[in-house]
């Protein structure tokens, strides 16, 4: 970056720029003298015609081109000059920028950003018409940010210019970050907006549109301070109109760091009770007062409480992301309390005036009722009498019916008695017996035929197997049962000689890595640090922090594994840097 000088401000001493560049006292050289220091240029050559050439001067008399000048009468002395190394130039290098701008403001374009690293830390550039300077965020800033960086956004931002050595880089370790044009928190507001508008959770577009609020609630929870004017407001509002509702209350911060955390928590412990309703209330106060009902955290509690949520943040004029969120939106705690909690008397009242009509309903009901039981009972006929009628009525019927049936009967039965004549005349025994002996002919012929087939298939198999005798393979199968069996002795016997072999090499190879095993080493007094959030073993004081747990492994007792050995538990206290050991 360039700063302007100042009117008035003095240039830097020379000494300063000596430092810089690594001359020790060296004085700026006089315009003559670095005149007369410079060799003189060659005169241009102009195409002439070719002269004959003068005769050559002796060597001897031809001077060195890089031969220094004789000084002038007069001049100062020339000084030594310092050749600085590349480490020693990128270290004063450092040194000097880092004293220069310890503490900078930077207004520029977010360009490059491709999110966190995976540990968190951010690396993107700033920009402008002009020039382009590496940016840094190291994890604990970025954890501050109100807003979602992005390319093209254009910020202030205020930190320390570094110098990497290794790659002669410089950069700027930005501690804090604010959008041009907007507040930091406006900016994390609309941002938030529209993600819960984009996820269907805020907006004409959500997902579950807002729940109706019970008329008269059993139980009201409510998540505030417990010291706050809120809740004494919301309180005496709610039991002056109905004293007989029930409030669980659960405590939580509702400004500050943390606050988010434990409002969120006091809505998922109401969510888990008996509660109607969820009251979410605080009362005014500036944009940094009512911020903790803007963290994401919180909105996504409100939306998967199981009952409905009412917010009442601030005053009217206040608007957070809890109210676009929650089911009902309260301009103060004193509305809340009354939306929630209808006049006992005018319910009382209400209830005596409907018990009234109701009981008047009843007796009208009653009294027309009688008047038609009396007209009903007026017009009913004796039961027996007309039971009388019916059994009669039925028993004509049942004579008709009879009287029907006979004739049919009749001529079924006549019908019956001549098929069954036709039946005996035909005979069928004798068919039978026909059709029996048929059958016992055919049979006799498939034994014969089954006998016949029987004898040709034995002779073809005889001869088949007269003929597999005489090519019968049994004397080479016995000379290679011989063959085999020398061949598996010589087997066992190469077999017998590796395994006595293997078992000697195994032999050495365990007595050379029990020698090498660690946990002989650490028989002799030493010990393995170990770190306990991870298992991973400290190599350095890199890898540990004061106040982290060690687990430190002895190998006694004849220990087999590092499981089996004795562990000690230990707290770092403190870190020191290497010394002579």
């Amino acid at each position: 970056m360039k700063r302007r000088r100042k009117a008035g401000e003095e240039t830097p001493a020379a000494a300063e720029q000596g430092e810089l560049f690594g001359a020790q006292g060296a004085a700026p050289k006089p315009p003559a003298a670095a005149a007369a220091a410079e060799p003189p240029a060659p005169p241009e050559r102009s195409p002439a015609p070719e002269k004959p050439r003068a005769p050559e001067r002796p060597a001897a008399a031809v001077e060195e081109p890089s031969a220094p000048l004789p000084s002038l009468p007069g001049a100062p002395a020339r000084p030594s000059r310092a050749v600085l190394t590349v480490g020693e130039l990128t270290r004063q290098l450092k040194e000097t920028i880092e004293a220069r701008y310890p503490r900078v403001l930077v207004r520029g374009e977010v360009s490059g950003f491709r999110g966190a690293n995976a540990r968190g830390h951010l690396y993107f550039s700033l920009k402008d018409a002009d020039a382009c300077i590496d940016a840094k965020v190291w994890a604990s800033q970025a954890a501050r940010l109100r807003f979602a960086l992005r390319d093209g956004l254009e910020v202030v931002a205020e930190g320390s210019v570094d110098v990497y050595a290794p790659q002669g880089r410089y950069s700027l370790i930005i501690q804090r970050l604010e959008p041009v044009g907007e507040g930091a928190r406006a900016l994390a507001f609309e941002q938030l907006k529209e993600q819960l508008a984009a996820e269907g959770l805020i907006g004409d577009r959500r997902v579950r549109p807002p729940r109706p609020l019970p008329f008269l609630p059993r139980r009201i929870g409510v998540v505030t301070s417990r010291t706050g004017a809120a809740l004494q407001d919301f309180l005496r509002v709610l039991h002056s109109r109905n004293p007989r509702l029930s409030v669980l209350l659960c405590d939580a911060r509702v400004q500050g760091e943390g606050a988010a955390e434990e409002v969120a928590r006091a809505i998922e412990r109401l969510g888990r009770t008996d509660v109607d309703v969820l009251v979410v209330t605080r009362g005014g106060g500036s944009v940094e007062d009512l911020w903790t009902f803007n963290e994401e955290r919180v909105a996504r509690a409100i939306h998967a409480a199981p009952v409905p949520v009412v917010s009442a943040i601030g005053h009217e004029i206040d608007f957070t992301i809890a109210d676009f969120v929650a089911d009902w939106r309260a301009p103060t705690p004193s509305a809340a309390a009354e939306r929630l909690s209808p006049v006992l008397r005018d319910l009382e009242l209400t209830l005596a005036t409907h018990a009234s009509r109701l009981r008047q309903a009843v007796l009208r009901r009653l009294a027309e009722l009688r008047e038609r039981q009396g007209s009903v009972a007026g017009r009913l006929v004796d039961p027996r009498r007309r039971m009388g009628q019916e059994r009669l009525f039925l028993s004509e019927q049942l004579e008709a019916m009879m009287r029907a049936l006979r004739p049919a009967l009749r001529e079924r039965r006549e019908r019956l008695r001549g098929l069954h004549e036709r039946l005996q005349r035909a005979r069928p025994q004798a068919r039978l017996g026909e059709q029996r002996a048929h059958l016992l002919r055919l049979a006799a012929r498939l034994q014969e035929a089954a006998r016949t087939s029987i004898a040709t298939r034995r002779a073809e198999l005889a001869r088949g197997q007269l003929g597999l005798e005489r090519t019968s393979p049994a004397a080479r199968v016995a000379a290679e049962r011989a063959l085999l069996t020398a061949r598996k002795v010589q087997l066992v016997t190469l077999q017998r000689q590796w395994l006595l072999e293997a078992q000697g090499r195994f032999q050495r190879l365990a007595a050379r890595l029990d020698a090498m095993s660690p946990l002989k080493v650490m028989s002799r007094g030493y010990a393995v640090a170990l770190r306990r959030r991870d298992g991973a073993v400290v190599r350095s004081m890199g890898d540990v922090q004061p106040g982290e747990l060690l687990s430190i492994k002895l190998a006694t007792g004849g220990a087999k594994t590092l499981e089996g050995c004795e562990e000690i538990e230990a707290t770092v206290t403190a870190v020191r840097g290497p010394v002579d050991c």
